[in-house]
């Protein structure tokens, strides 16, 4: 397993949840701490047995940012190819969610934006407040955001920096299902359960076809859907789904 002191790895039913371990520091996040997720990336990537990843942090806090006194002594919280956080340039072919407590801030946010859903305790704090310190948010808050959330309201959290609310990124869509305090942990768990009882296969078709869609050319979308899609209507799994539908009981997935 790819757990270090500083990202925790749990697997259990299919899903690994990823925990960054800093909370002495609100989780900001330093080189170590991105290595560590990246790793914990590649083993959810390579096993067949897990389906599902979230992202949460430990101590009451997801993420605040990059780790500002490392940045000072020269250290970057990125992992080549992969980018800030282990995540930020890289989306795995499965799909990865993000729990959210306490702060969600700069890098920390940004993080979120490189998930593909978010389970937020109501408590949260999200923004992008780089331009307070003359910076910009680089690991994608500023080209992601205004893809997930209306552009003007995604404007107005990059120019002012300022903290919004779990409600208020609920009500922009940006945040899948809000949870009591202390709960975002398990009301992910509760959401990729349901994903997880589905087709591997299918779900990582689906989601590259989700992510990569918006670049196809407008008169090539249908062919470059059905490449991807083929692969899947072939597959013993598909074959699996249909014959359990018929027998009335669980299909049993072999992600072939």
């Amino acid at each position: 397993m790819s757990e270090t002191q500083e990202v925790l790895v749990d697997i259990e039913e299919g899903v690994m949840t990823i925990t960054m371990n800093r909370p002495e520091a609100k989780n900001a996040m330093n080189k170590s701490m991105a290595e560590g997720i990246s790793a914990a990336i590649d083993e959810f990537e390579g096993s067949a047995d897990i389906r599902v990843a979230v992202l949460a942090g430990n101590g009451g806090t997801f993420c605040s940012g990059m780790d500002l006194k490392g940045f000072l002594a020269g250290e970057t919280p990125s992992v080549p190819g992969r980018g800030f956080g282990g995540i930020s340039h890289y989306s795995p072919a499965k799909p990865l969610i993000a729990a959210t407590e306490g702060y969600a801030l700069a890098g920390g946010f940004e993080l979120v934006l490189a998930c593909d859903m978010v389970v937020a305790a109501r408590t949260t704090k999200f923004g992008l407040p780089e331009v307070k310190r003359s910076l910009v948010a680089g690991a994608g808050g500023v080209f992601r955001l205004p893809q997930q959330i209306p552009e003007r309201i995604a404007m107005e959290m990059v120019m002012t920096g300022d903290h919004y609310t779990a409600e208020r990124m609920y009500e922009v869509g940006l945040v899948n299902a809000l949870t009591d305090e202390g709960k975002a942990l398990d009301g992910a768990k509760e959401l990729a359960a349901r994903i997880a009882i589905n087709g591997p296969l299918a779900t990582a078709a689906s989601k590259k076809i989700m992510k990569e869609y918006k670049g196809w050319p407008h008169d090539e979308i249908w062919a470059r859907q059905q490449e991807i899609m083929n692969p899947v209507f072939s597959s013993e799994d598909a074959r699996e789904g249909a014959t359990a539908f018929a027998e009335k009981r669980a299909p049993v997935w072999k992600g072939k």
